[in-house]
């Protein structure tokens, strides 16, 4: 399908068909980025699903062209998955994964995951979007409604957050 600036005329016209065309290639990083920030793939696809749902009543209110798409909706990805964080029902106790025979050999990627997950949700949104979707500065900067500058700020703060907080594992 075309996904020139035909679609984005056509999506905000009202057109199903151009509008899934334009978020379709989105859908996979918006779901890494509600995976990472909830960490439960059932809330995820939820907070995904809901984003689509909120995009496309909400397109007619999108200013700017297909660049500007995709932090938009990674925007509104982010706003539900924090949502979806403050909701009651977050507060359950989950059961916790068994240790890994891996788990005594010494720093892993499990680790550096764990270490992300404990960081408030406002420092992994820019460490996620700036490492783990490479969007560039202004895009994250864009996602979060924020300047450049502050973003970079963000992201820099975010990551020296989690190297004390991985440094301090080391010393345990």
């Amino acid at each position: 399908m075309e996904q020139g600036p035909p679609a984005m005329a056509r999506a905000v016209e009202g057109d199903p068909d151009a509008f899934a065309s334009l978020i379709q290639p989105l859908l996979d990083p918006a779901y890494r980025l509600a995976a990472v920030m909830l960490a439960d793939r059932g809330a995820a696809e939820d907070a995904v699903q809901e984003a689509s749902i909120k995009a496309w009543r909400k397109f007619r209110q999108l200013r700017g062209d297909e660049r500007s798409l995709r932090s938009w909706f990674l925007s509104i990805v982010a706003n539900e998955c924090r949502m979806a964080r403050r909701q009651r029902w977050w507060s359950v106790v989950k059961v916790a994964e068994p240790p890994s025979e891996a788990a005594d050999a010494g720093a892993t990627a499990s680790d550096l995951k764990d270490a992300v997950l404990r960081l408030p949700a406002d420092d992994r949104l820019p460490l996620v979007l700036f490492f783990y979707l490479d969007l560039p500065v202004d895009e994250v900067a864009r996602t979060l409604g924020v300047s450049e500058p502050a973003a970079r700020s963000r992201i820099y703060r975010a990551a020296r957050r989690l190297r004390a907080d991985l440094e301090a594992e080391e010393i345990f």
